[in-house]
């Protein structure tokens, strides 16, 4: 147990922060590269590469905070170095120059928040059942900005997503400078190496599901704004669309120590994949159908609500010790990272070439897939018992 009180209101304001700039990337800047004029597979790619830096970033900045220890320091200068080189982008519109402003600033931006999770659940100790309490506030940051820069972007256009997106990066810096790092957790006398660890059938299962999970979530996130607004939309109902999710979100991270105590992490994330599934089908094929739509996106408090809760009490679970970081890490590199990236990329050929319909049909069977892997071969302590 870590020997601190737990700041509970400064790890808050981080999430706050943190996934109030994931409102503004993730629902706008599609937009934003479509008034700059790309296609949809320029479009793609473009999104791909945050998510691919988000492969490679985590582990490098999670080998350095195991090893060297002071997560913090490396959460602010990945944040600040975030901003700076974000103000490039103001100057940059062609695909190259714009491609390689967005690798660099994402490389930094991914540094930030598996370092930071990491911090949370040395805080928390054995409380780890209470994350959900504090990662809520992350959502409620989510809800308030794509509600209002919605209702922004219908009056101003989309490039105003630039100054408001800098804007909240300097304040993840900011909240980051008022909280200091934990104690390390206890070295654990004769841990396998990490390798070790990798090859356990269940591991390798459950980083294959998250790999699955994030890949059919590809199409949502670089192509759900578009798709709406060229089902006659507008951007501040779009915005009500994004941020609904978030607050289905919102409600199930209240009782989520709940489910994860009585159900355990396995089952939970069985129905989190099935729900998927369902999901994708719905936008996929009654995007005119406001009621259906509505009821897809209030399943987001299952594609990503319960299922990030219970992969992170997986991960908690998994990697102990002085794996903890690489852990974190190995999670957000492997689903958001390269699970995000290919669904961006594939998403953004088959919407030419195929249809919406076909890409979330396809994002709707890569979820079925996961499920079968969960089924057969991810664990818990649970079924250890």
């Amino acid at each position: 147990m870590n020997g601190h009180p737990l700041p509970y209101w400064r790890l808050s304001s981080f999430y706050f922060c943190y996934f109030a700039a994931l409102g503004s990337l993730i629902p706008f800047w599609a937009l934003y590269l479509k008034q700059l004029g790309f296609d949809a597979v320029a479009i793609g790619e473009l999104m791909a590469i945050p998510m691919a830096t988000k492969f490679i970033a985590p582990y490098v900045w999670g080998w350095l905070g195991d090893h060297l220890g002071h997560r913090m320091t490396i959460v602010r200068m990945g944040s600040l170095l975030t901003s700076l080189i974000f103000l490039g982008v103001f100057w940059l519109n062609g695909f190259w120059e714009l491609g390689l402003a967005m690798a660099l600033f994402s490389f930094f931006w991914n540094a930030v928040l598996p370092q930071f999770e990491v911090v949370t659940l040395c805080y928390l100790g054995s409380g780890v059942a209470r994350y959900a309490r504090i990662r809520v506030w992350g959502s409620v940051g989510f809800i308030l900005t794509v509600s209002l820069l919605g209702v922004a972007v219908d009056q101003k256009g989309p490039a105003i997503v630039l100054p408001v997106l800098l804007g909240i990066y300097l304040s993840i810096w900011l909240s980051s400078l008022l909280i200091r790092d934990p104690d390390s957790p206890s070295p654990i006398e004769g841990q396998s190496s990490i390798v070790a660890l990798l090859i356990r059938p269940e591991v390798i299962a459950f980083f294959f599901v998250c790999f699955l999970m994030q890949a059919g979530h590809g199409a949502y996130y670089t192509f759900f704004s578009i798709y709406m607004e060229e089902a006659g939309y507008s951007k501040t109902v779009i915005g009500q669309f994004w941020a609904l999710g978030v607050v289905a979100e919102v409600i199930v991270f209240l009782f989520m120590h709940r489910l994860l105590q009585r159900f355990g992490a396995r089952k939970v994330l069985i129905v989190s994949l099935l729900m998927a599934a369902l999901r994708w089908l719905l936008i996929g094929v009654f995007p005119q159908v406001l009621g259906l739509l509505l009821f897809a996106q209030i399943l987001h408090a299952a594609t990503f609500g319960t299922f990030h809760a219970s992969a992170i009490h997986l991960v908690h679970h998994y990697f102990t010790g002085r794996h903890q970081g690489r852990g974190q890490a190995l999670y957000s590199s492997l689903s958001f990272g390269a699970g995000g990236a290919v669904g961006s990329l594939y998403s953004g050929f088959l919407w030419i070439e195929a249809g919406p319909t076909v890409v979330f049909t396809v994002a709707a069977l890569v979820s079925m897939l996961a499920v079968v892997i969960t089924w057969f071969w991810v664990v818990d302590e649970l079924d250890r018992r």
